[in-house]
């Protein structure tokens, strides 16, 4: 009988997913991963930990599985929230809940699980796993859940065919109503239970108060550029190859104090990320003010109006190598080929098409349209079909 280990995180997928592998004969086990004990910077009434895990544990002796809870405080400590800030204060923006998949459940909980004598680590991402036999080996793939609206394969963007291998997402082929269905006739406290929002196991943080604990604030100004900024109606040069006009494509544009006027103080510039539009506090615009580039160095904030202001757009992104991540090893680009894909840059964004092209340096990701606040920091995902081929940080 194979054994797998569920992270029970006192939510309603987790909680079928558990159910789920029971009813397909594993043994299974339920641990909770406590990986934040600091109240001071959740909301207090709101920092559902405590609750989260009693739940998990009340789900675990429904279905009569054994159940613990680890503290993972320490290594969520060093490889998530340090990361955070260290990418906050360089002015880019980081995606917590991706690298909470790569080197905290898929590592620190897999190795946990291993070390129980699992066989499998199973986690109710709505994602699904597939299997195939290349030159004899198999390969591994991470194919989108059947759920559109709730499809989180690309929370998992980062995981290596090691981790896949041992990996399994029972509640994939659901829709989040069938999975709320099951709950309810097995009799699962979660069934009702809302979606969490917010950082992932951290509860819900005013992420301001979060970052003011390690970034001080630093008065600055907020400059807004006028839509016929020179920079975007220029003529593009004649280039010499495709290489030379993807890199000048994906460049961004830069900003003086002198390109705009100022119009408003903000707290400090590591605070705001590309595309925000709240908490920025001035008024007297005709549409809302948009952050389209900040700047940590000189603490200044470029905003423009309307979120079709043209300082907010770009086609082409690139990823250097070091940061490229091919889940499908055996079908990574060679410089000078491309591939033809869909991919995405934020979680909810529907799939666009896109050319990925390998050059000596790293990988440019071009696409059709036109991307409105393509972040440094954050992860493009690219696809073919329903399958995450890899990821990489846009730099």
């Amino acid at each position: 009988m194979k054994r797998v280990v569920v992270g029970l995180s006192g939510g309603v997928d987790s909680s079928v997913t558990a159910h789920l592998l029971i009813e397909q004969g594993y043994e299974v086990i339920g641990l909770f991963m406590k990986n934040w004990h600091d109240d001071s910077v959740t909301i207090s009434n709101e920092c559902p930990w405590l609750e989260d895990s009693n739940d998990a544990m009340i789900v675990a002796e429904k279905l009569g599985i054994p159940f613990q809870v680890v503290d993972l405080s320490e290594q969520y400590k060093e490889r998530i929230v340090d990361y955070m800030f260290d990418e906050y204060s360089k002015g880019r923006t980081p995606n917590p809940d991706v690298l909470c998949n790569r080197e905290i459940k898929f590592d620190v909980f897999m190795d946990i699980a291993l070390k129980l004598g699992a066989d499998y680590v199973a986690t109710g991402h709505y994602c699904r796993k597939g299997e195939e036999i290349i030159d004899g080996k198999s390969v591994y793939k991470l194919l989108a859940g059947k759920d559109n609206n709730k499809d989180q394969s690309y929370f998992l963007c980062q995981l290596s065919q090691e981790q896949l291998s041992k990996a399994l997402f029972p509640i994939g082929e659901l829709t989040k109503p069938e999975v709320r269905e099951i709950a309810k006739e097995a009799d699962l406290i979660t069934a009702e239970k809302k979606d969490s929002q917010g950082l992932c196991f951290i509860g819900k943080v005013r992420l301001p108060e979060f970052l003011q604990q390690k970034l001080q604030p630093k008065a600055g100004e907020i400059v807004t550029i006028p839509s016929d900024f020179e920079q975007y109606t220029k003529p593009s040069p004649e280039f010499k190859n495709k290489e030379e006009s993807l890199k000048y494509y994906a460049t961004k544009f830069s900003y003086h104090k002198t390109d705009g006027k100022v119009v408003g103080k903000h707290q400090g510039a590591h605070y705001y990320t590309k595309g925000q539009r709240k908490g920025l506090n001035v008024g007297g615009t005709k549409e809302a003010l948009y952050v389209i580039e900040t700047d940590v160095n000189e603490n200044v904030i470029y905003t423009g109006e309307g979120k079709s202001h043209q300082g907010l757009y770009r086609n082409v992104l690139f990823v250097s190598n070091e940061e490229i991540h091919w889940i499908r090893e055996d079908l990574t680009l060679k410089t000078g080929e491309t591939l033809q894909v869909e991919a995405r840059i934020r979680y909810r964004q529907t799939l666009e098409n896109a050319t990925l092209h390998k050059v000596e340096t790293g990988l440019y990701v071009e696409f059709k349209n036109k991307q409105s606040a393509i972040q440094e920091g954050q992860f493009v995902a690219w696809y073919l079909d329903e399958e995450l081929l890899g990821s990489g940080v846009i730099s």
